[in-house]
């Protein structure tokens, strides 16, 4: 595996003889290995070859699109030779959609593939020689396990509505009116709601290319016609009158603002043990013409749709939601059970995409911990809670860190909904607040973003000294390279990793990785004491 999509190293080898590879060169590849975005790995002498759609054992024809040093990128022409694993993928668009990636891999591949990606960033970037990882833990369904959907919206060339992901490497939408791996009872709103604004003419969100008119705009022509006297030179009587004439002007061309609400993602989120479904639409403007109306119609329709709400983002950003957001109809929540507790989640709350295989790795991480029930745990990155109270329940005192502070809010809002009173909550940045923190943990839970921890964090840790630190992640990279400073810096021993597929059909991998504190090494004293 080739985390990132950076080149191998090559060092060893004979030098790439990059100029006798260019853009638009046709050429075979045999597919060696799957990088960690998902592309098939080959090589053309010593240089490596990224290929999308591609899989262990296909021998295919491509063409190089981006041509460097030490590696190419490739769009696939044929597959000359179809790998073993290669199976027909179940969307009709999966080859343009770039919300799945491997749905050309048959699914046992997917998580060898995905066990392989964290064993080799653990050796390539951690420097573990042996990492203990245990076997992938697959998901019992592959398909239809998405408990939340974001689609962005946009116009056809023929003026309808869209909806779906993007296309691979663009910002090109493909329209979808159902997606595999999203859970099925959220197709038919998918479809319908996008028909509905249709039907209604409401407008939707086109941000405009750089260096064009600012979004939110539109251009208006004005052609001004004014009439004047033509001068004769003469004024006596008896002369010739003056001759009226229209003399166009020069049109004038300008941008107004185009004031109009406008709808820039429809999302649907759906609790997979209770089957309640909250609608969010992203708009520019929260007075649409009739919109509580259709609300209610929506409600009327699918009856186990709780609440509609509008986020209101009016800024020319890539962002999805604004700060604001309405409820219009029903509740701005569904609840869903995880962990044995109940939980309320909004449209914008952050919880894990696959609802049980999170909980099987809640229940993993319950075991292996070993929890007595006498631990303070520090849950950094704690979110809404999803981990910080389930975990509650096995031992004494739990301190929740989270820099959002609405979902501090959601999680305090949880722990009342179920009866839990030793956990605390604060808002702040990890980086800033564990170093302050006068508690001493026995176990930190890790649940940080792709990029990892701050390198404050990993300090404070090292300072801290917990007996237990448990380090959950989406991307093995940062991972491995934060497991090596803890392991190198912070006197800990890696015991156990447990990948776990949490997202079928793409190349994402989650993984649990559970560290020991080592006996402290002796002082100078010590040695010469013994």
């Amino acid at each position: 595996m080739f985390p990132d999509n950076s080149a191998p190293d090559v060092s060893s080898e004979q030098p790439v003889q990059y100029n006798s590879l260019k853009q638009g060169d046709v050429v075979e590849v045999e597919i060696t290995d799957v990088s960690e975005s998902g592309e098939g790995v080959g090589r053309v002498g010593n240089q490596v070859v990224f290929v999308p759609d591609t899989v262990t054992g296909d021998r295919v024809s491509v063409r190089l699109t981006n041509v460097k040093r030490q590696y190419a990128h490739a769009k696939l022409l044929e597959v000359v030779t179809a790998s073993a694993h290669r199976v027909r993928p179940s969307c009709i668009v999966a080859d343009k959609c770039g919300g799945c990636q491997l749905q050309h891999i048959d699914y046992d591949y997917q998580l060898t593939a995905k066990e392989n990606q964290v064993i080799q960033a653990l050796k390539r970037i951690g420097g573990f020689a042996e990492p203990p990882v245990a076997p992938i833990v697959g998901a019992q369904g592959n398909f239809a396990y998405r408990n939340k959907v974001t689609y962005p919206l946009g116009v056809s060339d023929s003026g309808t509505v869209k909806a779906g992901y993007y296309r691979k490497g663009t910002h090109q939408i493909v329209n979808l009116n159902q997606c595999p791996v999203q859970d099925e009872r959220l197709n038919p709103l998918l479809a319908e709601i996008k028909q509905d604004i249709q039907d209604r003419g409401w407008q939707i969100y086109q941000p405009e290319s750089k260096g064009a008119r600012e979004p939110g705009s539109r251009r208006t022509g004005v052609q001004i016609i004014v009439s004047q006297y033509e001068d004769t030179g003469s004024t006596d009587r008896g002369s010739s009158k003056p001759k009226l004439r229209n003399r166009p002007m020069v049109t004038q061309v300008t941008d107004i603002p185009d004031t109009r609400p406008k709808f820039r993602h429809l999302l649907l989120r759906i609790g997979r043990r209770t089957g309640e479904i909250l609608l969010t639409l992203v708009v520019t403007d929260l007075n649409i013409p009739d919109i509580e109306g259709q609300a209610q119609r929506w409600m009327q329709r699918y009856p186990n749709l709780v609440g509609v709400c509008l986020n209101l983002n009016d800024r020319p950003n890539n962002t999805i939601f604004g700060s604001e957001t309405r409820c219009i109809a029903g509740r701005e929540f569904i609840c869903e059970t995880f962990g044995n507790l109940q939980f309320q989640l909004k449209g914008d709350t952050f919880f894990q995409i696959y609802t049980e295989q999170a909980e099987a790795v809640l229940n993993l991480i319950i075991d292996r911990a070993g929890f007595k029930g006498t631990e303070t745990l520090i849950d950094a990155y704690c979110g809404i809670g999803t981990f910080s109270l389930p975990l509650s329940k096995r031992v004494k005192r739990v301190v929740g860190i989270e820099v959002h502070s609405a979902s501090v809010i959601q999680a305090r809002s949880n722990a009342r909904l179920n009866s839990i009173n030793n956990v605390e909550f604060r808002t702040g940045e990890v980086e800033e607040l564990l170093p302050e923190l006068d508690i001493q943990a026995d176990v930190v839970l890790l649940d940080p973003p792709r990029t990892g921890c701050d390198r404050a964090v990993l300090d404070a840790l090292t300072e801290m000294q917990p007996a237990q630190i448990i380090y959950i992640s989406c991307k093995p990279a940062t991972l491995a390279r934060d497991l090596q400073i803890l392991c190198e810096q912070g006197n800990y021993q890696l015991t156990h990793v447990q990948p776990a597929d949490f997202f079928p059909q793409t190349a994402h991998v989650e993984c649990v990785a559970f560290l020991t504190r080592g006996e402290a090494p002796a002082t100078s004293d010590e040695s010469l004491a013994i």
